[in-house]
């Protein structure tokens, strides 16, 4: 009689899941996948680029709270809020975001990610239609 092998299937959108608090970057691909799964929890995106970057090109459904009032605005509406979504911080190149999620972290936020390779990486892999500069 032959051996059943039972193999097991990965749950639907498995990819879709947000990353380790441990780490403090999400690859563009892994928020796309985030987005575009209903089944996974909304997520907040932050742009903390400034105003002018913001007018150039953003992801669609981001806040704007750029880095230079960061500090000041940053604890009211991303750490006190009621607001409980995870938070995707982003920037031009990832570096802006990198700062404002530890502070985040550091103002005891623990679901918040900075997108690896900002807003340009975004454009280049994700969604060719965001304007590049």
């Amino acid at each position: 009689m032959g051996e059943v092998v039972m193999q097991s299937t990965p749950a639907p959108n498995a990819t879709a899941m947000l990353p380790s608090p441990d780490e403090y970057e999400i690859s563009p691909a892994a928020l796309k996948a985030l987005l575009d799964d209903d089944s996974a929890p909304d997520i907040r995106l932050v742009d903390c680029r400034e105003e002018e970057e913001f007018a150039i090109c953003r992801i669609d459904g981001a806040e704007l709270i750029p880095l230079s009032v960061f500090g000041e605005l940053g604890p009211k509406r991303l750490v006190s809020a009621d607001d409980e979504r995870p938070i995707v911080v982003y920037c031009h190149h990832g570096m802006r975001s990198m700062s404002a999620t530890i502070f985040l972290r550091n103002k005891g936020r623990t679901d918040v990610w900075s997108l690896a390779g900002g807003i340009e990486l975004w454009s280049k892999d994700i969604d060719p239609s965001v304007p590049r500069y």
